[in-house]
């Protein structure tokens, strides 16, 4: 039993002078490699986060540029829409004003067609019943008068007058 004490003693100094000086070294080389790993995601992971919040802040540029874009348009739209109306009301009220001219001026050539009508029967019952051919005063004597005993402005229908 002494020589394996004394045995296990020298091993103990071999080992301690050869083998455990290098496995103290790959110990230490792999704890070494481990803290700069640790380090480097370390370093990682605050260039992530930074550039996260670049992100987000660059996101959040971009939403509040896009609903700056949308209320433009918006608005635009909104200008646009009453332009057209309005465009759309005045073209409406040139038509009807256009209308109005020619259903005034169609009624006045109307009312200028039956005078002369009224006048050349007026004219000409005046003949058959006087049985003579009357002078150009007469004529414009018995126009007159049956020119005046027409009621013209029931047939404008506006109520203006003769």
């Amino acid at each position: 039993m002494i020589w394996t004490l004394v045995l296990f003693g020298f091993t103990m100094w071999v080992l301690s002078k050869v083998a455990f000086p290098r496995i103290q070294e790959a110990l230490d080389r792999r704890a070494n490699a481990i803290r700069e790993s640790i380090e480097a995601a370390e370093r990682q992971r605050a260039e992530a986060d930074q550039l996260l919040e670049e992100y987000r802040e660059r996101l959040k540029e971009a939403r509040e540029q896009a609903d700056d874009i949308i209320a433009r348009a918006r608005k635009a739209a909104e200008a646009a829409t009453t332009e057209a109306i309005s465009e759309g009301k005045e073209r409406r009220e040139e038509l009807v004003a256009a209308a109005r001219r020619d259903i005034e001026m169609e009624t006045r050539r109307s009312l200028e067609r039956i005078r002369k009508e009224v006048a050349d029967l007026t004219v000409l019952a005046t003949e058959k019943v006087t049985r003579k051919a009357l002078d150009s005063e007469d004529h414009k004597r018995l126009i007159e008068e049956a020119l005046e005993e027409v009621d013209f402005s029931a047939l404008a229908g506006n109520g203006s007058g003769k």
